[in-house]
């Protein structure tokens, strides 16, 4: 019993930990406006990762791993949004 709760704990813990950890970005990149650093590809490869992991939660009914997944793939497309959104806003209008 205490083995599954230490189990419950350690996961929940990564869990919150890996999709909090995108949240510091996306307020960076609000504050700066700047997100030139961030790589499109990069980043794409890392929402359809996790797109993979929440399909894979839903399929084996893991709350957790459909909770967190969910959770870090809008985080990663909001940063993906906003770097294709402010790269377009410094693009010099066609005359």
């Amino acid at each position: 019993m205490i083995e599954s709760a230490l189990t419950d704990l350690v996961g929940s813990s990564a869990a919150v930990i890996t999709t909090l950890c995108w949240l510091p970005q996306a307020v960076k990149i609000i504050r700066d406006k700047d997100a030139s650093a961030i790589s499109s590809s990069a980043y794409g490869a890392l929402a359809f990762g996790v797109a993979l992991w929440l399909v894979y939660g839903l399929m084996i009914g893991a709350v957790p791993v459909i909770a967190a997944n969910a959770v870090t793939l809008l985080l990663v497309l909001a940063i993906l949004g906003l770097k294709f959104r402010l790269q377009r806003s410094l693009k010099p209008a066609s005359a």
